[in-house]
């Protein structure tokens, strides 16, 4: 009998290192993540650290920097973006910018210490006459030495080779929130549009950069299934950014009840147990933190952030304010 308990017990963690040691990924429940939700905090963040730590230095943030080079003129309806055309903000159309003006904007990020510099357009989709210089700002922000990313909409076929062949590394774009709640918020694209263009950014070999927005007034089943449904994918993105809803007036979403801070940690927390090799990405809301609760975002797993004075329209902690959190945090660029 005891013999048969010890061979069941060797069985068993046979299987368990068979799992760790090949390229299956658990699929995670939508309850499943709920449960990680209802952890008491301290074992939630616990749990997250320590799964932060098999894969990553705790103490590296990866540093991007944003810049919105085409603002304004959307012809979309996302309940929370000042950029689209039909809400009245004080956020104006601009054409897209010249090219040294963004190469300019890549070597200060570059001397501020970001290693990736994202460009996003205001586009529904780009065209292909849109798309011609956007390749060439690509190409030359690559040659700097930076790492580079884009978004730009919902992409046609052949478009995503075509910024593979630009040198793009990443390409952003976000599924904002679960299926379920996805029509209260944006109605001129589908779901599986946005699940679309991530598959051609699959097929093109380009880095996905796919995450949401929280405190839109969804439930925490409904942040679970966002959750779920990144985790989920045949291979989860590489990057992840967790946005808090920065609330703009005249957009729908303004005076949406704001969501409780630690809630927002518990995102972080449960977005880097269900995908331990993705960067988890603190980006839009994070001005409105306390640098307590980044520090804490930053136990719980968060490892990537944006960095300088504006993502797109938004405002986003200065360099200098980032550079003295990660002196009093012992953290520092990866």
């Amino acid at each position: 009998m005891l013999e048969q308990v010890a061979n069941s017990v060797i069985d068993i963690r046979g299987i368990e290192r068979t799992i760790r040691e090949s390229k299956i990924e658990k699929r995670w429940s939508v309850e499943e993540i709920v449960g990680l939700f209802e952890m008491p905090f301290s074992d939630l963040i616990h749990q997250a650290q320590t799964v932060h730590r098999e894969h990553f230095d705790p103490n590296a943030v990866q540093v991007s920097t944003l810049l919105s080079i085409k603002t304004g003129g959307c012809s979309e309806d996302c309940g929370y973006c000042p950029q689209a055309a039909r809400y009245h903000t004080e956020v104006e159309a601009e054409p897209l910018m010249p090219l040294d003006e963004v190469l300019s904007a890549a070597r200060a990020a570059k001397e501020n210490g970001a290693s990736r510099f994202c460009m996003g357009a205001a586009w529904r989709s780009p065209k292909q006459r849109d798309l011609e210089p956007v390749l060439k700002m690509i190409a030359e922000v690559k040659a700097m030495g930076l790492e580079t990313c884009a978004t730009l909409g919902m992409l046609k076929d052949g478009q995503a080779e075509q910024l593979k062949d630009a040198g793009l590394d990443y390409y952003n774009h976000n599924l904002d929130t679960a299926p379920e709640f996805y029509g209260d918020v944006i109605t001129t694209r589908t779901y599986q549009d946005r699940l679309d263009t991530l598959d051609r950014v699959r097929d093109a070999d380009i880095n996905v950069c796919c995450g949401g927005i929280i405190g839109m007034g969804e439930s925490r089943n409904q942040r679970a299934g966002l959750l779920a449904q990144l985790a989920n994918m045949e291979r989860p993105p590489e990057s992840v950014p967790i946005n808090l809803l920065t609330q703009v007036e005249g957009t729908p979403l303004h005076g949406t009840d704001e969501l409780d801070p630690f809630e927002f940690v518990r995102t972080i927390a449960a977005a880097r147990i269900t995908m331990p090799k993705s960067y988890v990405r603190l980006s839009a809301g994070r001005q409105s933190m306390h640098e307590g609760i980044q520090a804490l975002c930053f136990i719980a797993g968060a490892n990537s952030i944006f960095y300088g004075e504006k993502l797109l329209t938004t405002g986003n902690p200065e360099a200098e304010t980032d550079k003295k959190l990660f002196a009093k945090l012992g953290i520092h660029p990866a």
